[in-house]
């Protein structure tokens, strides 16, 4: 059966319309790719204030955390999970982002503050591996558990 040219050319167009569609991630706003966003400053949210002792320069400081990519959309700014865990680092030492030790300093043992730090405070242009792109910002819910 030969189909009239006007049908052939309304079929070829859905055709073209479909594969362009399949080409680029079926036409919504998601390509794959997280749109990287970031919180309009840096800020550090008591939700428990602690009764230790405090985290102060020269200190060292062990705090359990979750870390989230910063997200404009989700609840809580918590986009998607990039790592959690416990660790040591001494304050004023610069051994971890900026954002996140201007968050611990100043908390006391037992505390629990959510950060919430722009890329300039975080990993910046570079990102951090294949979990934190380049310019994203961060939320982090910190504990912290000990300071010597």
């Amino acid at each position: 059966m030969k189909l009239k040219p006007s049908i052939a050319a309304a079929s070829v167009a859905v055709f073209v319309a479909v594969l362009g569609l399949a080409g680029c991630g079926g036409g919504g706003s998601s390509s794959g790719t997280a749109a990287v966003a970031n919180p309009a400053q840096f800020s550090a949210t008591d939700v428990v204030l602690g009764t230790g002792t405090a985290a102060a320069a020269g200190k060292t400081a062990t705090v359990t955390y979750t870390g989230w990519l910063y997200s404009d959309t989700a609840a809580d700014h918590k986009g998607t999970q990039f790592d959690a865990g416990t660790f040591s680092f001494t304050l004023g030492q610069s051994q971890v982002i900026a954002g996140f030790e201007q968050g611990v300093l100043g908390m006391k043992v037992g505390g629990k503050r959510t950060l919430l730090i722009p890329a300039s405070m975080g990993y910046g242009a570079a990102g951090s591996g294949t979990k934190i792109p380049p310019n994203a910002g961060l939320v982090f819910d910190v504990a912290l558990t000990a300071v010597q």
